[in-house]
């Protein structure tokens, strides 16, 4: 018998498999759940502002209940409203950010954090070294092509960004303050 064969006592002999039709569909799954979570999961990828109506389709429910739930988001911090016709709210990247360096803080000692922001800080050095420069931002892709492959200088680049918004996250965290702003801020190594 083959792996993918099955075997002939996998069914009793008097039940059938199941009726596929029967079953419920991959969409109803992944569309299930309370409209409050399906809420939330949507607010979370947006980047732009968007209308209520946009919300509530992407959640899979009525305008109404989208627009009670992104009022209590909004008076959460979650969101940020934008007033106007119509209203549009967007994700409150202020908000996840102070989350994510709470949770630094609940999942890490603070000798853990200050060995992660010292290994994020060393990492960085180094690709300051290899460009030359302090900031990814400041080096171009088609420079730093010339001396290694195109998709090896992007992928370092986008390492030493990441690195960038790690040391920062890190570093707030190290000095039990939120970072300044929406983005975290620049580490000077």
């Amino acid at each position: 018998m083959d792996i993918t064969d099955i075997p002939d006592d996998a069914y009793p002999g008097d039940e059938s498999p199941p009726d596929i039709d029967e079953l419920e569909s991959p969409e109803s799954l992944l569309k299930g759940g309370p409209i409050r979570e399906r809420l939330l999961d949507v607010v979370t990828g947006l980047r732009t502002p968007s209308k209520v109506s946009a919300i509530a389709d992407l959640a899979d429910c009525d305008t109404e209940t989208a627009r009670d739930y992104l009022e209590w988001f909004d008076e959460m911090g979650l969101v940020h409203r934008h007033d106007g016709r119509p209203v549009r709210y967007e994700r409150n990247d202020a908000y996840f950010q102070w989350r994510r360096i709470d949770h630094i803080r609940e999942d890490y000692s603070e000798q853990e954090i200050v060995e992660a922001l010292s290994d994020a800080i060393d990492q960085i050095e180094d690709y300051r070294d290899q460009f030359d420069t302090d900031d990814p931002d400041d080096v171009s892709l088609v420079e730093a092509s010339r001396d290694m492959p195109t998709e090896n200088a992007w992928e370092a680049l986008s390492e030493w960004k990441t690195l960038e918004r790690r040391a920062a996250l890190l570093d707030a965290a190290r000095r039990d303050q939120p970072a300044a702003g929406s983005t975290p801020g620049h580490i000077d190594a």
